[in-house]
């Protein structure tokens, strides 16, 4: 009896590539140097991934500029003071300001799996980020012109085509990164926020067939940062029974720092 596993993630990067990232951002090191390097580290670490015996393999994100804003970069109309997370130790993240519409990504995944083809024939799984996290890019006070409404549909299509282009480039697996999820529990305890969630991740999964979405997973955890957390103190009964209302095919979830796994795996027992 074989177990099913894929990786889930990035992985570090090698001292090479992080030396030539800050002699690129020294100006000491040209842009084709750099794609050189991210290139060997895409090589090594699928080579890696194969050795393992893994029969999904991935990229380690090794060339994301970020799991969560890689649909960001190039773009002119986002600024840098958007919604602050706060973690467990005290540090914060803060995530960008969307200025102006419309809404369009400047990088989608496909380009990574794309690029990834280039060094194996073992299938490749592909992580994405949620519509629902890309949603709080959206100022509270609105951008003039723009209404969210406008917003979320053109969020939609953009993530819709994000996992697409992922399936056209010949990603087997797709995984959506829902790290917000107990997040959005924490800053409202309502739930009210996370049924939106919900709801926007669901309207991005109806635009894929039954087969398609078998392919389809979404990536849980309570948000790990710096050895730190923004919602390990949320049970995960708190997120499960809603989280099992996407219409995804597979769910992936953090559990090697949970206190008392025995507990989550009886709330999975009862919601599936």
């Amino acid at each position: 009896m074989s177990i099913p596993t894929e990786s889930i993630g990035s992985i570090p990067r090698p001292p090479q590539l992080l030396e030539a990232l800050r002699d690129f951002r020294a100006g000491s090191l040209s842009q084709q140097r750099l794609d050189a390097c991210y290139d060997e580290a895409v090589r090594d670490t699928l080579q890696r991934f194969a050795d393992t015996g893994s029969p999904v393999i991935s990229d380690g994100e090794q060339t994301k500029s970020s799991f969560a804003t890689y649909p960001l970069q190039g773009l002119r109309n986002i600024a840098e003071d958007g919604i602050v997370i706060p973690f467990a130790d005290g540090h914060t993240r803060q995530l960008p300001r969307l200025t102006a519409g419309p809404f369009r990504y400047g990088v989608y995944a496909g380009a990574f799996v794309q690029a990834a083809k280039r060094y194996t024939t073992r299938p490749l799984k592909q992580a994405v980020i949620s519509a629902s996290a890309l949603s709080l890019l959206y100022p509270q006070q609105g951008i003039d012109g723009y209404s969210r409404d406008a917003f979320i549909d053109d969020l939609v299509k953009e993530t819709v085509a994000d996992i697409r282009g992922c399936f056209e480039q010949g990603a087997h697996h797709v995984q959506i990164d829902f790290t917000e999820g107990r997040l959005s529990v924490k800053l409202d305890p309502s739930k009210q926020l996370l049924q939106s969630f919900i709801d926007l991740n669901n309207r991005v999964l109806a635009h894929f067939t039954p087969e398609q979405r078998q392919r389809i997973g979404v990536h849980t955890c309570p948000g790990g940062d710096h050895d730190s957390t923004h919602s390990a103190d949320v049970d995960y009964a708190e997120l499960l029974p809603s989280l099992f209302q996407l219409k995804a095919g597979n769910f992936y979830m953090q559990m090697a720092s949970e206190s008392d796994p025995e507990h989550v795996f009886a709330i999975i027992k009862d919601n599936l």
